[in-house]
């Protein structure tokens, strides 16, 4: 199973989850941005779609930012060879109580359905998107909900490490199966050190 994983503002640092998956799973790769301090919606599209077309059939791995992109991704360009997205904590870039300028060209949100197999991860205590609003987006969407308990915003900084539940979520939607067999909170596992990431698409500007 190939997975792209798609990072968030800043890009997913030391011992995030997402970069413990691109050290342990062989055929995970990253969606690489010229720039992670800056998010321009059209830059980061532009590499998501080569990533995309590279890897087809791929399911997409999304963090915080990463989701409002996968839902923006699903709405410019449908006929793109997707298999399913994770979308873990999706940033809620249409609350003005916390976002910056920098983040203007994510808003708003898209209300679509994404036209392939997702679920979203969130947590009940998120400081970026409420837990209501999280289960509206995947509702808007046609995502599955997994409710990940207080978990913060499901990142290194609360306690997520290698997290291996949130691997067995994306096996089940490459295989096109339910969340069933994932019982209670995800619960973090303490983070260790990782490996550089490999890029899912290296050549890309600036």
């Amino acid at each position: 199973m190939t997975t792209l994983i798609v990072p968030g503002w800043y890009g997913s640092g030391p011992g995030h989850w997402q970069r413990w998956w691109l050290d342990i799973e062989p055929e995970a790769l990253l969606v690489e941005q010229a720039d992670w301090d800056h998010p321009s919606l059209d830059a980061w599209l532009a590499a998501a779609v080569r990533a995309v077309e590279a890897n087809p059939g791929a399911v997409l791995v999304s963090h915080s930012l990463g989701g409002a992109l996968v839902a923006h991704l699903a709405q410019r360009h449908p006929g793109l060879p997707i298999a399913g997205a994770l979308i873990v904590a999706p940033a809620d870039v249409d609350d003005r109580s916390w976002t910056s300028p920098e983040l203007a060209s994510f808003a708003p949100v898209p209300a679509r359905r994404l036209g392939f197999r997702s679920i979203v991860v969130a947590s009940r205590n998120d400081p970026y998107v409420s837990f209501a609003r999280a289960t509206a987006l995947a509702a808007q969407w046609g995502a599955e909900v997994v409710n990940a308990g207080n978990a913060g915003h499901i990142n290194a900084d609360s306690g997520f490490g290698p997290w291996p539940e949130g691997r067995i979520l994306a096996e089940r939607i490459a295989d096109g199966r339910g969340h069933d067999d994932v019982e209670g909170e995800l619960v973090p596992i303490p983070p260790r050190a990782h490996r550089a990431a490999r890029p899912a698409f290296a050549d890309h500007p600036g």
